[in-house]
């Protein structure tokens, strides 16, 4: 009767695994060999000198022995799920042939199934291979090979580990099926089987029993875990056979850009969802408080998903991230960073561009009318009701003046680093006299400030000015003129504050400000019209301005990597396109004779090479 209930439960995660749609995914990542293969020939990527030279010590870690065996014009996949009935993760890889795979496999654990005893299991339409002492599984036919691990793990000890063990394995716990005990007579391959290393202890009823936990003789490994393990390999023996009984068919994902050449998206839900799940123990341990916590169900109402996606082409690598939410949050989001630019900021950008600048621009206001409503929405949990949310949005409402707020801080700001100037300041200098009492003594030292400047808009009507003559009256401010120096920041070059109408300036340097005249300026402004965030840093023009006082030898090192970079990006536009918010990474370089990868494997063997 046992048998039978363990070959119903089989059958049902079977069947649960056999329903998963391509969307279902948590987490999925894509290598589009297909696309990366067009750019840069792969084969001389591995065989770089700089590689090369690194797997000569290391072998282990020669990337030339995983391309013998997969297919690197193809796609790779890894997907999986955090949290679902059956936490997963699955890598799949394009193979040239199944006999090239177990001679790789057998190579690679030679030495540890010498011990382990375990052998490759050959089936008619795939083999499986599960080293000794691991969890996870090989399984290949003709044109992929798949490395495949169940991820559920038994709980900590206090918990109720049996009760635990019977709910991982009977995972469809909603799914009644009525079959009979021929019915469920179905080829599985057998599980792997659970070998361990450690020292024999013998229970009370005289026999001998493994206490180690996959291999380690640190971790005790009771009766429960290896009924878990034996419960899970069994689920897991299923799972292979459903991939492969009627020919395996790669994964794939709607949500992947098939345009990039590494595309990855994550579940927002799902990841959130895990990260609860890790930490519920010791949450719980502290009486329960957790439960007033945001839930997890209501962060993945806010965020769809991310998407991470990487280009590499000769004259740039860029990261994409997109961020998809739901229709009424990417509503908010959209107004939020819909701003109209204060145009009076531009009279203290500077005229030609900086060594590195950043500039982000929001509506403050927009994002203080909405934030009741999102909090409320964040926070809906069972142990506050709708009228319990409600008292603490109207508390808000009431507390903050989102008019009056917003024009402390409208929502335009902007950091530039202009250049490197030298200074003479006064030091102390602390000393002992002979009868070992200290005395202190000032003298003029030359030191190296950096010229900055951050630049905001706040068109309160009185309280900028308030606060500057506050300032002045606790004499940590000293007026000259329509600036505010601050005191004991002559180390810096004397920081000022400069109020003019709805801008507010703090820098060490007036000699920038341009009236609003520049090509910089110019350039910036279309920019601007575009994007909500805007920033750049010139590699070059930073090294050699920062780098005058460097070690002859580091200097060197910095100069190879500006012969071959020109300068790093970000921007973030402002409209969302179908609910998704992008922002972008690149670094641009100054050759574009080959793939940015190679480029970078050139520096990376010029740079290390004496």
């Amino acid at each position: 009767m046992k048998h039978f209930y363990t070959l119903i439960l089989l059958l049902a995660s079977y069947l649960t695994f056999a329903q998963a749609k391509s969307d279902q995914y948590d987490y999925f990542v894509q290598f589009n060999g297909s696309q990366l293969s067009k750019k840069v020939n792969i084969e001389e990527v591995l065989n770089h000198p700089i590689l090369t030279k690194y797997t000569s010590k290391k072998p282990d870690f020669d990337l030339r022995k995983y391309a013998s065996i997969m297919q690197l014009n193809q796609k790779m996949t890894i997907h999986g799920n955090f949290l679902d009935s059956i936490p997963y993760y699955q890598v799949t890889i394009p193979i040239k042939n199944k006999d090239a795979v177990r001679q790789y496999l057998t190579e690679k654990f030679a030495a540890r199934d010498s011990v382990k005893k375990a052998a490759i299991q050959d089936f008619a339409k795939y083999s499986v291979y599960t080293p000794g002492g691991a969890k996870k599984s090989f399984a290949w036919n003709e044109n992929y090979l798949i490395v495949f691990e169940l991820t559920k793990r038994l709980p900590a000890k206090f918990d109720n580990s049996q009760a635990y063990i019977d709910s991982a394995y009977t995972q469809a716990s909603d799914v009644i099926v009525d079959i009979d005990e021929k019915e469920a007579q179905y080829e599985v391959p057998p599980p792997p089987q659970i070998v361990t290393d450690a020292p024999i202890a013998e229970t009370e009823n005289g026999v001998n029993e493994d206490y180690t936990y996959d291999g380690n003789p640190y971790e005790e490994y009771t009766l429960e875990q290896a009924e878990f393990d034996r419960k899970l390999a069994e689920q897991q023996s299923v799972i292979i056979k459903k991939l492969f009984e009627n020919g395996f068919t790669a994964p794939n994902s709607t949500k992947i850009n098939e345009s990039a050449d590494i595309s990855s998206w994550v579940n927002y839900g799902g990841a959130i969802s895990s990260l609860y799940s890790a930490y519920s123990v010791p949450m719980a341990m502290f009486g329960g408080y957790d439960k007033y916590l945001p839930m997890q169900q209501n962060f993945a109402n806010f965020i769809k998903g991310i998407n991470l996606d990487f280009y590499f082409d000769n004259d740039n690598a860029r990261m994409e991230e997109i961020i998809e939410y739901s229709p009424e949050i990417a509503n908010d989001i959209s107004k939020i960073s819909n701003r109209k630019i204060n145009k009076n900021i531009y009279n203290y950008f500077p005229a030609e561009k900086p060594l590195g600048y950043m500039t982000y621009h929001i509506n403050t206001k927009e994002m203080l009318q909405r934030f009741p409503s999102l909090t409320a929405e964040l926070f809906q949990t069972p142990k506050f009701g709708k009228e319990d949310i409600s008292i603490v949005t109207d508390l808000i409402s009431t507390i903050v003046d989102e008019e009056a707020t917003a024009k402390l801080f409208d929502g335009d700001l902007s950091a530039f680093l202009y250049d490197m100037k030298e200074v003479e300041v006064m030091t102390k200098k602390y000393d002992y006299d002979e009868n070992f009492e200290e005395k202190i003594t000032e003298e003029k030292v030359k030191k190296q400030i950096p010229l900055f400047s951050f630049i905001f808009t706040s068109t309160h009507s009185t309280f900028g000015d308030k606060l500057l003559q506050l300032g002045v009256r606790k004499k940590v401010l000293t007026q000259n003129g329509n600036s505010y120096t601050v005191v004991g920041t002559q180390d810096y070059g004397d920081i000022f504050i400069m109020k003019d109408k709805d801008v507010v300036v703090v820098a060490n340097t007036k000699a920038y400000f341009s009236n609003g005249n520049g090509s910089f300026i110019k350039d910036t402004k279309k920019a601007l019209s575009r994007n909500s965030i805007l920033g750049k840093m010139d590699i070059a023009k930073t090294v050699h301005t920062f780098g005058k006082n460097a070690k002859e030898s580091d200097l060197t090192l910095l100069m190879k990597m500006t012969n071959q970079f020109s300068d790093f990006s970000m921007e973030s536009p402002k409209k969302l396109t179908d609910n998704k918010f992008k922002f972008i990474l690149r670094l641009n370089t100054k050759k574009s004779d080959k793939n940015i990868i190679l480029q970078t494997l050139d520096l990376a063997e010029e740079m290390t090479s004496k």
